[in-house]
């Protein structure tokens, strides 16, 4: 395998490529053969930053419930029992928890790998790393990915997953999180602190099942109602995706139809997560953030929250006036809100909370990790304790001013070095906006306009990819009628950039 194909499978900080046949025009590209290799390189790059053998190190696999799992995950073993690892497999597991088999005592792994694409189509897939550290850097894939050209793969197709040790990961992670729910509550097992609770889960057919079925049931909470908790690679009934449309509608309607207190809805290897109040309305994007940092605030006085760039000025009222935070607006990528917040709270800048409007949330009371079911408990217990006292959780974001109208457009760069483009029509958005006296206030991804007059309010960001030839832009009506101004406003910025293909506004 080609060096130049092997690079070709990152895609940030992660692995990911076609793995299964039948879709038109996609070739299959993360093969077992790449895998072979690339569990090897892991094992290599691990030894290298640790000090340790290979044959000194203990690495745990897990992988989601996608059909082309098993056999990479085959692979993978293959790749790293070649060079002498321990290696366990964990089979379905989540991404948070093949990073908590590092934290805890029972497995203490070296290092370990998720086998995920997280919401991509079927025939996707794709490799995690975790170390000591978190989760692996751009770089860090990179350097992996040149050595797994370099490995011959040849010695690893004599192992075979038989040959590892086995460990029922998600078991642990359950009582993990079910005793973080008791905890929350001053509470025992035992005394079913959830009961009277009526709590629905949408895992999408992903690996997320066992929320409703180790922890919430255990912990008396009716989960009547859940849906596609069985995990099905071919994902039969939504995209396993919570800002997928119909995936929201999905958990939206099983909620109300139950008569439900709260609906939850996960990704497929449930690093992200959404939720749905007892009357249907979707608690996704903004008021995800809205209503974890509600959560945390009486905790953390104060403290700073970081968010990507797409949130809006509502948001930053909502933070910062009704709760007394600090709200930074970063930037798109949920290692770059990451990152930034292990920065701060480094230089003793208390940032409890790093969340993307994807679903993506770290917290700081839990080693920066981006969890979805983490930030469920966090939900479970708010929602345990509103109830008792005779409130509602969506109580703890009735001030956050409500969504009017908004629009996301992406324009086409057909410029071959689309970056150097990209960042020239920024320069000139940016002067233009600033010619015509429009508040531009200092951001860290993109142009940010702010509109406060009486003829038009809201905002527009214009930004570039991260990764592909598209510039994105989205705009926030405040007022009925201000968005289709805000998209006048925008097209008169945008004229005359030939390069890019703004035909959907």
């Amino acid at each position: 395998m080609e060096k130049s194909d092997l690079l070709k499978l990152q895609n940030g900080s992660d692995i990911r490529g076609v793995a299964l046949e039948g879709v038109e025009g996609e070739k299959v590209n993360i093969t077992p053969q790449a895998c072979r290799k690339i569990g090897a390189a892991f094992a290599l790059w691990l030894s290298k930053k640790t000090g340790k053998a290979c044959d000194q190190l203990k690495i745990g696999i897990g992988r989601d419930s996608r059909l082309s799992g098993p056999d990479l995950e085959e692979a993978i073993a293959q790749g790293l029992l070649s060079l002498g690892v321990k290696v366990v497999s964990c089979s379905m597991a989540t991404t948070p928890a093949m990073f908590m088999s590092i934290v805890f005592e029972e497995t203490k792994f070296d290092g370990s790998v998720m086998i995920t694409a997280s919401h991509l189509p079927f025939n996707r897939n794709g490799v995690k790393f975790f170390d000591a550290d978190g989760g692996l850097e751009h770089e860090d894939i990179t350097a992996i990915l040149e050595t797994a050209a370099s490995v011959d793969d040849k010695k690893a197709e004599g192992f075979a997953l038989s040959d590892c040790s086995k460990f029922n990961l998600i078991e642990l992670y359950a009582a993990h999180l079910r005793k973080a729910i008791c905890k929350g509550l001053s509470a025992k097992e035992e005394d079913k602190p959830l009961a009277g609770l009526k709590i629905v889960v949408d895992a999408g057919n992903g690996a997320g099942g066992f929320f409703a079925e180790k922890i919430l049931s255990p912990l008396g909470a009716s989960t009547e109602g859940s849906q596609f908790l069985n995990p099905d690679g071919s994902f039969p009934n939504h995209i396993p995706n919570p800002e997928n449309k119909a995936a929201m509608e999905s958990i939206q309607q099983a909620t109300v139809k139950s008569g439900a207190d709260l609906g939850l809805i996960f990704d497929t290897d449930v690093d992200r997560m959404s939720a749905v109040l007892s009357d249907g309305s979707e608690v996704n994007r903004d008021a995800i953030i809205a209503l974890v940092a509600a959560i945390l605030a009486p905790e953390y006085p104060g403290s700073t929250i970081i968010t990507d760039s797409v949130t809006s000025d509502r948001l930053t009222y909502f933070l910062e006036e009704v709760l007394g935070l600090k709200h930074l607006c970063y930037m798109r990528g949920y290692k770059n809100v990451i990152n930034k917040q292990k920065e701060l709270n480094a230089k003793g800048q208390v940032c409890p909370l790093a969340m993307e409007t994807s679903g993506h949330g770290a917290l700081l009371e839990n080693y920066f990790l981006d969890d979805g079911a983490y930030l469920a408990v966090k939900m479970v217990v708010a929602l345990a304790k509103a109830k008792k006292s005779g409130a509602s959780l969506g109580s703890l974001i009735e001030k956050l001013p409500p969504l009017v109208e908004e629009g996301e457009y992406r324009f086409k760069i057909k410029a071959e070095d689309f970056k150097s483009y990209g960042k020239s029509v920024l320069e000139e958005f940016k002067k233009r906006a600033l010619a015509k006296d429009y508040n531009v206030p200092e951001n860290f991804e993109g142009v940010r306009l702010l509109f406060k007059g009486e003829d038009v309010k809201g905002w527009i960001l214009l930004r570039l990819s991260l990764h592909d030839p598209v510039m994105p832009m989205n705009i926030e009506g405040s007022r009925k009628g201000d968005l289709a101004k805000l998209i006048k406003i925008a097209g008169q910025l945008l004229e005359g950039f030939d390069q890019l293909d703004t035909s959907v506004l």
